[in-house]
């Protein structure tokens, strides 16, 4: 009986531990879901962000302004649905936000920058899409609206739903993925119609005027000279692909002071455009007709401004008809730079990693003295728009200084298209060929190289060797059309172009 006894009380202790555990457990999960419930809410979302405007544009949103008078909130797209890592991302993205709110200064973050589809899509989540938009094939859908859902179906490890509805959140007037109709057609001016274009009778600077337009440009004469093109390996950040250093012979030829600027793209869009499908060359009037861009999709000028800015996510292909266009109108042979002769241009007769003073090491996020100098108030922001100045968008070319021939955002802004087909080790059929004359690179490939850096490179891509090279198939991932635009880039808005024009070829 004395047992029976000592084995019931331990039992009535196991079950009152038991049970207390139970509430404990029961109390701590009540207040866990009690938290996470009063910190999931929108109000506690906007006290802690410091970006006011996203309240704003949220409010504005088809999220939260709708005909069904549903209203999405922040942690309906911004976390994983419940079940799907809810509480691990909230965890992170929670204790990211609380830093940022003590130890930031609102006015130094790039907000331009976090609503770039690649940025957003770091705390955008494409599972709470799908969870709500479960049918992607409504009634209602148009039938680009279907062509663009089918081609997210048939890409999905590649594509996430903000690169097309970037907007549906936070509302924004100058983003849209459709085609714009509209584009290019406000050009209208009051400024002087030019009727011819410019006279040129003596190798120096001159203005062009684009007739029947009130578009006007600067080309600089570039005597011809020797130099010597490519990286030495002792140069920061010297790579292969720059190498060997070859010395090359320029003709002299004009080049634009600044880069093709939206202005004169909308001369010749206005002139030229099709309303025909991406490849569909509409009829043509005569033989040397010039077919141009059909409507491109969204705002190609990201609702950053047009004017004076460089033209951004036209295609190789629009570049070059661009050019035959000019030369058509103007009567001079206008055409992009050679890789050498951008080259030629940019070093401005320096053989320094820049045309200005300064070593890559010093600038670069990943130079060691990017821990002591603040490379903003170094002397490369004078020259050139880049990731640390640019507030993650392009600038007209007043705000930097010319180089020592005159040109403008050689370095920087946008990335600049070269004739050249691309090869990594292009140097090297050149090599023990003493001074080549005029080079033009391979005689094929697959992509060209660009040249310059842009408004979102490191200061290492500035570098006057630096070379890259167009990526034609991940500069069209989001464009739904069968076959894909062959004048706009979906996914590039970091690349424009300038001109080279022949002397003495009429």
């Amino acid at each position: 009986m004395a047992h029976r006894s000592i084995n019931n009380r331990k039992g009535k202790k196991h079950l009152t531990f038991f049970i207390l555990g139970a509430v404990v457990v029961y109390l701590l999960t009540l207040s866990i879901g009690i938290v996470s419930d009063k910190t999931s809410t929108d109000s506690y979302c906007i006290s802690c962000h410091v970006h006011t405007q996203a309240d704003a544009a949220w409010k504005l949103s088809t999220h939260a302004d709708n005909y069904s008078g549903v209203i999405v909130h922040c942690v309906d797209c911004h976390l994983p649905p419940r079940g799907q890592g809810y509480f691990i991302a909230k965890v992170k993205h929670g204790v990211k936000d609380v830093y940022s709110y003590w130890t930031k200064n609102p006015e130094d973050i790039d907000w331009e920058k976090m609503k770039d589809p690649e940025e957003a899509a770091h705390f955008t989540y494409n599972e709470s899409c799908v969870n709500c938009h479960s049918n992607l094939f409504p009634s209602t859908l148009s039938d680009d609206g279907g062509d663009a859902h089918l081609y997210y179906q048939q890409n999905r490890e590649s594509l996430n739903c903000i690169n097309c509805h970037i907007s549906v959140g936070h509302f924004d007037k100058n983003r849209k993925h459709e085609h714009n109709l509209e584009f290019g057609s406000n050009n209208n001016s009051e400024k002087e119609v030019f009727t011819e274009p410019a006279l040129v009778e003596k190798f120096e600077d001159f203005i062009e005027y684009i007739p029947n337009t009130t578009v006007s440009f600067e080309m600089v004469a570039i005597k011809g000279e020797i130099f010597t093109m490519g990286s030495p390996m002792d140069e920061s950040f010297s790579q292969t692909k720059e190498r060997p250093q070859i010395r090359v012979q320029i003709s002299p030829f004009w080049i634009g002071r600044a880069e093709v600027s939206w202005d004169e793209f909308l001369a010749f869009y206005a002139q030229t455009a099709t309303k025909g499908h991406a490849d569909d060359m509409a009829d043509k009037t005569d033989a040397d007709a010039i077919t141009g861009p059909t409507a491109p999709w969204g705002a190609p000028d990201q609702g950053w401004g047009k004017g004076k800015r460089p033209a951004i996510t036209m295609s190789f292909h629009a570049a070059e008809v661009y050019c035959e266009w000019l030369t058509k109108v103007t009567g001079k042979k206008y055409r992009l730079p050679t890789e050498a002769e951008w080259e030629f241009a940019c070093r401005a007769g320096t053989e320094m990693p820049y045309f200005f003073v300064g070593d890559p090491k010093d600038y670069s996020k990943k130079g060691w003295k990017r821990t002591f100098i603040d490379p903003v108030t170094e002397v490369i922001t004078d020259y050139a728009v880049y990731a640390e100045n640019s507030h993650f968008k392009t600038y007209e070319p007043a705000k930097v200084k010319p180089n020592p021939f005159g040109l403008l955002n050689m370095p920087g802004n946008v990335w600049e298209f070269c004739s050249d087909w691309y090869e990594v080790e292009a140097y090297r059929q050149y090599e023990d060929q003493g001074t080549i004359v005029n080079p033009t690179g391979p005689a094929e490939g697959t992509e060209h190289v660009i040249r310059g850096g842009a408004f979102d490179s490191d200061a290492i891509e500035l570098r006057s060797a630096n070379r890259d090279h167009t990526r034609t198939t991940d500069w069209l991932v989001t464009d739904p059309q069968i076959p894909k635009s062959a004048w706009w880039y979906s996914d590039s808005k970091n690349v424009g172009f300038r001109v080279v024009c022949e002397q003495n070829k009429n």
